[in-house]
């Protein structure tokens, strides 16, 4: 994987050179990245010279709060989440079950952003700052793919040292002292520890087989995974 560097945007990177038994993810293909609303002129040309193609995972209110500035890529949008994602740190839920009820209850949203990746153009897939629907997305389909689990996990793990310092800073102060109580709303908000991911591909395999198989089971097709792998190794 290569972090890249664009101005306005944060937790960029390219998730190719991932192992794929004796091959790899092709670079350029599948890039992550947290939400663009604060792209410049000159970092949005250097990412339109990259991609295609974008899938924005965020809810309504996200892109209202916070609309792209990548205008000259076509932008699909494929909200993870039916309800607003505050309900999770309201409810005290923790990283494991916000990734089960992603998995179990947005399963079609899911295939649905995974089947855009496999159609072929360099895509970048991004939520709000590219850490848990991003995640579990580009996770999906690495690991339908064949990819490396460790280096699966250990993309995903990097999230948390890609995230703005001053961003973690405030949220962390932020929920101190507006949910004291809270076990669990940091750890949302700013954490993307390894054993999380690592759980949830094995839940994954343990329930369906793979991930491939979860996302046949979800709607896509045998041809649109053959797609998947084709578009993404080498």
């Amino acid at each position: 994987m290569t972090i890249i560097r664009v101005p306005g945007v944060s937790n960029l990177r390219d998730v190719g050179g991932i192992p794929v038994g004796a091959g790899r993810v092709r670079a350029g293909r599948l890039l992550r990245s947290g939400q663009l609303a604060g792209l410049t002129p000159a970092g949005s040309a250097l990412l339109a010279g990259r991609v295609q193609r974008v899938v924005d995972l965020r809810a309504d209110d996200e892109v209202r709060a916070e609309p792209s500035a990548l205008a000259s890529v076509p932008t699909t949008r494929i909200p993870l989440f039916l309800g607003s994602t505050a309900s999770f740190f309201t409810e005290d839920i923790d990283l494991s079950g916000m990734y089960r009820h992603l998995v179990d209850e947005s399963a079609d949203r899911l295939a649905q952003a995974v089947r855009l990746i496999a159609q072929g153009v360099p895509t970048l897939v991004h939520c709000t700052v590219g850490k848990d629907r991003t995640g579990v997305t580009v996770a999906l389909a690495l690991s339908a793919v064949g990819a490396d689990r460790a280096a699966v996990v250990a993309d995903y793990a990097l999230t948390a040292s890609q995230l703005p310092e001053a961003r973690t800073r405030a949220v962390v102060e932020y929920f101190r002292t507006h949910l004291p109580d809270s076990r669990n709303a940091i750890q949302l908000a700013t954490e993307s520890p390894a054993p999380v991911m690592a759980a949830l591909l094995a839940d994954i395999d343990e329930r369906y087989g793979s991930a491939a198989e979860y996302l046949r089971a979800v709607g896509m097709s045998d041809a649109e995974l053959d797609a998947l792998r084709a578009f993404l190794v080498e």
